[in-house]
């Protein structure tokens, strides 16, 4: 009973992780009919085309096997060698046709849930030796469904071979009054054009055989709405786990933020809320670009970071929290704000050419203008 409530909430499609996991374990869409059909009426078609000649094969080998010469009678090995090189000849003979057949097999095989190998599918596993299991199998759906196919397959088969033979009664009856090679030839005709229409209608039975296959390899895999939860868990990861890996990204992405502190040409601060690092580069046509920003204990660090490393200082206020709350960080700052910016950083460069014996430019006061002015909760003034 719980196999058969579980069987019933089993009302979501699987998953691309769920299909996945299954072909590794050997479960995938295979149609036993499919291949028969392919494989019957592909060695059907060549014997109607090389037949004739395969049974003339076999026959040459067949007569050959009562001629040999008169001293060979008395040798001990008579029978083994003869035995051995007809046989030979024999497999010779009609090995094209088994090399057609597992070539057409294997072909087929993969035609509808590719080529794979599982060790886990070679396992013996419990579920097979368990009598329950055994009965089910015999008296299900499968057992039935299997059941129509094979007496469908009997009757449509009889039904062709009625009408073959009726159809060439008359040169069957004809055979025996010819000679043994054109009753040789008529018969392989005969036989291979049967063969070929039998095993077409072995195509009746591939296709109610695929679609159904299809339909239960669709429906073993369905999901019940908790295994749908559960693998959405698995794969995107628990909050508690998704809430450290944010964490250590933040840490690292913030190792990387104070690094590029290092390399700023100016901090600009609030003086103590807000700090942030810019980066220029004279010989280029760029804006400016904003490598770090912080606010309270992180804007302490970014301070702390650029005493160290020798990064100049430059305190504004209104021009800091602007940066802040309009610049991401690596991107260019905008437009409305290169002219304060500019300033800024032509004060700072004047700073560092002090030991060059440059003067030093009068210190600016930046004029942000009225749509760039924040207040410290990111709101406009």
């Amino acid at each position: 009973m719980a196999d058969e409530s579980s069987s019933e909430e089993r009302t979501e499609e699987p998953t691309a992780k769920r299909l996945e996991k299954a072909k590794e374990d050997g479960q995938v869409v295979r149609s036993q009919e499919l291949s028969v059909a392919a494989m019957m009426i592909g060695v059907a078609l060549f014997l109607s085309v090389f037949g004739g000649m395969i049974i003339l094969q076999l026959s040459q080998v067949f007569a050959n096997g009562f001629v040999f010469d008169r001293n060979d009678v008395f040798s001990d090995n008579l029978l083994p060698s003869t035995f051995g090189r007809h046989a030979v000849d024999s497999i010779l003979a009609v090995s094209p046709i088994f090399a057609l057949a597992v070539f057409i097999a294997f072909a087929a095989a993969g035609m509808l849930g590719g080529y794979i190998f599982s060790a886990k599918s070679l396992a013996p596993k419990a579920s097979k030796i368990n009598p329950l299991n055994g009965f089910k199998r015999m008296f299900g759906t499968k057992a039935l469904v299997d059941l129509t196919k094979a007496i469908t397959k009997f009757a449509l088969v009889g039904a062709v071979l009625y009408l073959v033979v009726s159809a060439n009664f008359d040169r069957l009856i004809a055979l025996g009054f010819m000679d043994i090679d054109s009753a040789l030839a008529g018969a392989g005709d005969i036989i291979a054009t049967g063969a070929v229409w039998v095993t077409l209608t072995l195509i009746i039975a591939a296709g109610i055989d695929v679609p159904y296959q299809l339909y239960e390899h669709n429906k073993k895999m369905k999901m019940t709405k908790q295994e749908i939860k559960d693998e959405f868990k698995d794969t995107e990861g628990r909050p508690e786990v998704k809430a450290q890996i944010r964490r250590k990204q933040r840490e690292m992405a913030m190792g990387l933020m104070m690094d590029a502190v290092a390399d700023a040409d100016v901090i600009v601060v609030n003086p103590e809320h807000f700090a942030v690092a810019l980066n220029y580069d004279p010989s280029s046509s760029g804006a400016p670009i904003l490598v770090a920003k912080g606010v309270d204990f992180l804007a302490q660090g970014i301070r702390e970071k650029a005493k160290e490393h020798g990064v100049s200082v430059f305190t504004a206020p209104t021009l800091a929290r602007a940066l802040y709350f309009t610049t991401e960080l690596d991107e260019a700052i905008p437009e409305e704000l290169y002219y304060a910016v500019a300033q800024v950083i032509a004060y700072v460069f004047s700073l560092n050419s002090l030991e060059r014996g440059a003067s030093i430019a009068d210190r600016p006061n930046p004029d942000v203008p009225v749509g760039m002015r924040y207040n410290t909760d990111g709101t406009l003034q």
